[in-house]
């Protein structure tokens, strides 16, 4: 008789899912870059992007309309990549700088995954950060109890997200054959895209995520009425986006498991 199928890996989504609650770290380093560059650059409109290899959200801020607009009237031009590329190294010297300091784990997610581990779930990850970036965050997080299996960066591949070329390296590195027995865990749209680009299970992750944008200590102190309306229009939006579960806390994500090896049975 064959083996039934179920969950043998759990890939995981960096800031704003496993650590750095709310996704801060990018978000100011962005604004900061575009600022040297004398234009601005609102946090809602940062976020839109999130997700993506960090060269490529600078592609795509400007191409927002009121960003490109901005710019020309600025510039009197058309930005080009010579514009990202130096768009770029504000951001990395901004993000390189205090990069460090956000990489606390989101509150219940260490214990989560030791949890999954003891079922011989393992956990992969993927990330907007480059090689270097993941270089200060890994070891960083593994010292507050943070510690994957596998860690992939789109430096080395055709692209980032929201192409499924990551979750690919990690079921190659770990030894995954079959899509089906693959959960991608993450807190925005690129993320979700990936692992329906990816035909893997998806699950998108409400607290603590960029979407929702808020730090922990707001969370705690905001009154429940409006943290509700806002996790409601996050939740939303994952769920169009695609996501086969959306949870509230990662928490859940056990029972999202059990769930799917039901069903996948």
């Amino acid at each position: 008789m064959s083996k039934e199928k179920q969950i043998e890996c759990v890939v995981m989504d960096w800031a704003g899912t496993a650590i750095d609650f709310g996704c801060f770290a990018p978000v100011d380093a962005f604004v900061k870059a575009f600022r040297d560059f004398n234009i601005k650059v609102t946090t809602d409109e940062v976020r839109i992007p999130m997700g993506m290899a960090k060269i490529e959200h600078i592609r795509q801020l400007l191409r927002m309309s009121r960003v490109n607009s901005e710019f020309k009237a600025l510039y009197d031009r058309d930005w080009v990549e010579s514009d990202v590329v130096k768009l770029n190294q504000f951001f990395e010297k901004y993000l390189f700088s205090t990069l460090s300091e956000y990489t606390d784990p989101i509150p219940y997610v260490v214990d989560t995954l030791n949890t999954l581990r003891i079922k011989n779930i393992k956990i992969g990850s993927t990330t907007g950060y480059t090689r270097k970036m993941m270089d200060i965050v890994e070891p960083a997080a593994g010292m507050k109890g943070y510690v994957v299996d596998n860690c992939v960066t789109p430096d080395d591949l055709p692209m980032g997200r929201p192409a499924p070329f990551m979750i690919f390296r990690n079921m190659i590195d770990l030894n995954i054959q079959n899509p089906d027995c693959v959960v991608k865990v993450g807190d925005t749209v690129e993320d979700i895209r990936e692992g329906i680009n990816a035909k893997v299970w998806t699950v998108g992750v409400v607290m603590g995520s960029s979407m929702l944008g808020i730090s922990e200590y707001e969370a705690n102190e905001m009154p429940e009425t409006v943290l509700t309306e806002k996790m409601n229009i996050v939740r939303s939006e994952m769920s169009a986006t695609g996501a086969h579960y959306v949870i509230d806390s990662i928490t859940e994500l056990p029972q999202v498991i059990e769930q799917i090896n039901t069903n996948i049975k």
